[in-house]
């Protein structure tokens, strides 16, 4: 398969050696450049590519600054001079770092990591900008920051103006209201049970009648959630329950 690819970098010369690097590579076709994380992220938004390589130190936002803007992020490859970030950039799960000037054959390694990974996985039908279950997002929550695929995510808790994801043992929390965060998945996937909560309906082991005509839902790893009335109704129709 084809992979579409953004270059992301403030340095016209990086960009061009990169450029030329990857035009040995037939894998890879870079549909766009970018200068800054202003401008990378409308033409992410835009153009949705399988991948992006990214600089990390740019003038004003940095690659991390512009990873936490994006809804959808694609795969990352962090390209940049500086070798104090590659722990930070392996503690978010990127998917490889290139320390500059990038050498062809490490290059090489990070292409056959990202066709193996999107070999892999079901191809998102969505095109007008609904995340799915195959796609990715970044959380950064003080310090620590995660790639996350949206099937992995079991439920969404609003926390005051804030929204707990809980995946794994993990519970980071992310600076959105829930109603918008609703807006923006997939509803054959993720479901509104209640006002504090949105369940990924995979993650469903069983359900129970509940008060008022409610449903209480039990997700993998035991945790529970009350589904209102109004929304189990809903819910009932949807899994023909």
């Amino acid at each position: 398969m084809s992979i579409t690819a953004i270059i992301i970098d403030d340095e016209r010369l990086a960009r061009k050696e990169l450029r030329s690097l990857l035009d040995q590579h037939r894998k890879i076709e870079i549909i766009d450049e970018a200068v800054n994380a202003d401008e990378a992220l409308q033409k992410i938004h835009e153009k949705r590519p399988n991948l992006i390589f990214l600089d990390i130190q740019m003038p004003g936002k940095s690659g991390f600054d512009l990873l936490e803007q994006l809804d959808y992020v694609p795969e990352v490859i962090f390209t940049t001079a500086y070798d104090e970030y590659a722990l930070k950039a392996f503690a978010v799960n990127a998917l490889d770092y290139l320390l500059k000037p990038i050498e062809d054959d490490r290059l090489r390694d990070s292409i056959d990591k990202v066709s193996e990974k999107l070999d892999k996985e079901e191809p998102n039908i969505s095109d007008d900008g609904v995340l799915t279950e195959n796609d990715q997002v970044f959380v950064k929550d003080g310090e620590k920051c995660w790639f996350i695929t949206l099937k992995d995510v079991r439920y969404f808790e609003s926390v005051g103006n804030y929204v707990k994801v809980h995946f794994d043992s993990n519970r980071p929390m992310i600076l959105k209201s829930l109603n918008n965060l609703e807006k923006k998945l997939d509803s054959k996937t993720f479901f509104r049970a209640n006002r504090k909560h949105i369940i990924n309906l995979r993650w469903i082991q069983k359900s129970e009648t509940w008060f008022n005509g409610g449903l209480l839902v039990t997700v993998k790893g035991e945790e529970t959630i009350e589904i209102s009335r109004r929304q189990a109704a809903k819910l009932k129709d949807m899994m023909s329950l």
